[in-house]
């Protein structure tokens, strides 16, 4: 789960930058091959967010990748403070361990409020992982977060803690 939590850094600060300007996240399917590679596929069915999202799930679910970990990300909200608010959703899967399910949410602002913010990941999943620590997962996050340069220029020029 370490280098899955790795693997969802990585592109949450892609979809951090993709959301940074106002833009819609296109729903993402990352995964590493047994080879090391990272890839990725946007995935768009019937121009519908739901249709997408759905897809996404069957693949992270199925593993038809053949992956070794992978992490689907997409936009939408989350109850934060009394309010419904933007966020990036990452699901998280190790497959060397397939009942393991976490997920994490990003939450943002949007450009569209007049300022753009980062607010702190929220773990919503943790399931079956107790053979990991979370905050070894967490600190990982945050190193993938730093391998993708324009994301985490993003990410750290925007972040606010408060929320």
């Amino acid at each position: 789960m370490i280098t899955a939590f790795k693997l969802a850094g990585f592109f949450a600060a892609h979809a951090i930058w993709c959301v940074s300007d106002g833009e819609n996240l296109i729903p993402i399917l990352a995964f590493t091959t047994d080879s090391g590679d990272r890839k990725m596929e946007r995935l768009i069915i019937n121009d519908n967010l739901e249709d997408s999202v759905n897809f996404g799930n069957q693949k992270l679910e199925s593993n038809e990748m053949d992956a070794i970990d992978a992490v689907l990300l997409y936009d939408g909200l989350i109850p934060l403070n009394g309010k419904k608010i933007d966020a990036v959703i990452i699901k998280i899967r190790a497959y060397f361990s397939p009942k393991s399910k976490a997920t994490l949410v990003v939450p943002y602002t949007p450009k569209t409020s007049g300022r753009f913010r980062v607010h702190k990941p929220k773990l919503l999943e943790w399931e079956h992982c107790e053979d990991f620590d979370l905050d070894t997962a967490l600190e990982t996050f945050f190193e993938g977060v730093a391998e993708h340069e324009q994301g985490a220029e993003i990410w750290n020029n925007h972040l606010d803690e408060s929320q």
